[in-house]
């Protein structure tokens, strides 16, 4: 029988190329930060507590923008980069061009980690760490966020014009474009709740309101006062009526009435499917929504990161080093 000290040796060293192992993998981890830069969190939840105080339309804006960092070759912070003479940048690509918002949140909470742990916190991790507390800020779910990613030194101003779903997308084009990112129909029903908070431009739901027949006709009328046939692109109107400025369920029990402001988020509702159940389900109980939501987030936070070697850890995000 092996001895009490050779018990714990042998726990000890496997124990120690389990951790060894995991580094060399480039695993996230909770934890990645937490000798290197503890100050981080601190520093993250006091800058976006300070922006959506200022403008609570951030919060929407946050996530939003990391959604659209995930979708386009992971979470890499490549849809922070400005263009310059190496790449086209995303942030003028269709989905995004004169849209997206946040980077001033990034960019501050940016220059305040730098002070204390210098060239130690990437921008992509940054943007998934504001994302979350964002949420939180604005009453939902928090979620176990893996850290360690490194930021990408190029953009793809293709890839954010093909992998970002459109707001016209039917059932199918949804599914596909989520499966293509290894995310269930599950998954992107639950992740299109993000649209209980946050502003559209006309342009993106004219056709809607302007043409569709699966849309409640008062809420229709309503919304083409704003947003006419023609004319009026930049109107913006709540994605969720009831409370925009709240994360919880109301969004689907507009769906149900037939008051999604989107195509693409009243198609979740209709033809028995399985996302018309889901929105039944997450209309009628909160707390299903929000753990389906926060499970997605985790898995769509996951998708592609740099770690290990690759990539870099920018000095500033809107520019490799």
């Amino acid at each position: 029988m092996a001895s009490a000290s050779g018990r714990f040796g042998i726990s000890f060293l496997i124990l120690f190329m389990t951790l060894l192992v995991s580094s060399g993998r480039g695993q996230l981890s909770s934890s990645f930060y937490s000798e290197t830069c503890p100050i981080l969190p601190v520093t993250v939840s006091l800058v976006t507590r300070t922006a959506l105080f200022l403008d609570p339309s951030l919060g929407a804006s946050m996530l939003r923008l990391f959604f659209h960092d995930c979708f386009v070759n992971g979470c890499d912070g490549s849809v922070l980069l400005d263009d310059d003479g190496n790449f086209v940048g995303e942030k003028n690509a269709g989905p995004n061009a004169n849209s997206l918002r946040g980077f001033e949140v990034v960019d501050t909470i940016k220059a305040a980690v730098e002070i204390e742990c210098p060239q130690t916190v990437s921008c992509a991790d940054i943007l998934a760490l504001a994302a979350r507390e964002s949420v939180a800020l604005l009453g939902g779910p928090s979620w176990a966020l893996g850290l360690g990613r490194r930021d990408s030194t190029t953009a793809s101003l293709s890839g954010a014009n093909s992998d970002l779903p459109s707001p016209a997308s039917s059932i199918p084009q949804l599914v596909s474009a989520f499966a293509a990112k290894g995310l269930s129909a599950r998954d992107m029903t639950a992740l299109s709740g993000a649209h209980t908070v946050g502003q559209a431009r006309c342009v993106n739901f004219r056709d809607h309101v302007n043409g569709d027949a699966n849309i409640d006709a008062s809420f229709a009328e309503q919304r083409r006062r704003s947003c006419p046939a023609s004319g009026g692109d930049g109107n913006l109107a709540p994605l969720d009526e009831q409370t925009a400025g709240t994360f919880d369920n109301a969004y689907f029990q507009n769906l149900l009435e037939f008051r999604g402001l989107l195509h693409s988020d009243q198609v979740l509702y209709s033809n028995g499917t399985q996302e018309s159940s889901l929105v039944q389900l997450y209309a009628s109980d909160p707390s299903a929504f929000e753990a389906d939501f926060a499970a997605a987030m985790v898995k769509m936070s996951n998708l592609s990161p740099l770690t290990g070697n690759s990539g870099e850890i920018r000095m500033n995000c809107r520019s490799v080093n």
